[in-house]
């Protein structure tokens, strides 16, 4: 018995102290940028051992000195309700049950925000263990950073090609300029080529990328080629406003 409440402390112990240190570090990283994440070093290894040369390239720079052209890229093609959902979009996920279950070829329904929490917590893998904790990251990440923050994170961190990590880093690679600098064509082949990096090449493109491509800019003019965040932060703050004043309005007097 004794055995056991040593056990049952010591898991507790571990429990809280995880708890800590991932709110810290989410808090963190509410400010700093991330240095390195799990996948890099993870690829650094498996270039190691396949005797390749290691390669990372990864240059950190604020959201301002991405183009709003690759954020709004990165949305129509991995998540178009990026700015609506809070960390998941079940509809989303749904879809991807229902086609992963009929036997089609795997489909994620990961958000921007639960690939932020992977990339930058976690590493890679379909378990379930590490999607709990892919979901727990998720909300924390949702709780203490901004719509723009995550963002910002994001496209800092993702794998955008063979040993190339996040935009300014992808830009130069693919188009030798600033992320600052790219065009809507040059954003949508960049975007086109995530769901793997390490395959497809974003210029110049494959036929199956130049449709990618093609696609995304189309849903890119859908969304009057422009991401707008303080348009959805408004739309919450006057749902807010209004739900305040629907439960502050006095009750109507029963006609008898």
């Amino acid at each position: 018995m004794a055995l056991l409440v040593k056990i049952f402390k010591f898991l507790f112990k571990v429990f809280v102290g995880f708890i800590i240190v991932s709110v810290v570090s989410v808090i963190a990283f509410r400010w700093v940028a991330v240095p390195v994440t799990p996948l890099m070093l993870l690829r650094c290894i498996e270039q190691k051992a396949d005797g390749k040369n290691m390669t990372l390239k990864h240059d950190w720079v604020k959201l301002e000195e991405i183009s709003p052209k690759l954020q709004l890229a990165v949305v129509c093609s991995e998540d178009q309700n990026y700015l609506k959902h809070f960390g998941f979009d079940w509809g989303a996920i749904e879809k991807a049950m229902k086609a992963n279950e009929s036997g089609k070829k795997l489909r994620g329904g990961s958000t921007i925000s639960q690939q932020t929490a992977k990339n930058v917590f976690l590493w890679p893998g379909r378990s379930f263990i590490r999607k709990g904790f892919e979901a727990y990251f998720t909300l924390l990440i949702e709780i203490f950073w901004s719509k723009e923050r995550i963002m910002e994170v994001y496209l800092n961190s993702i794998e955008m090609g063979d040993g190339v990590y996040g935009a300014e880093s992808a830009a130069q690679h693919w188009f030798k300029k600033p992320a600052s600098k790219l065009n809507k064509a040059e954003s949508a082949a960049i975007a086109a080529v995530l769901p793997n990096p390490r395959k497809y090449i974003a210029n110049p493109p494959t036929s199956y990328i130049a449709k990618r491509k093609a696609w995304i800019m189309q849903q890119m003019s859908f969304w009057g080629n422009q991401l707008d965040y303080e348009k959805y932060n408004d739309e919450d703050e006057q749902k807010v406003k209004t739900d305040k004043q629907r439960n502050n309005k006095p009750l109507k007097e029963k006609r008898r």
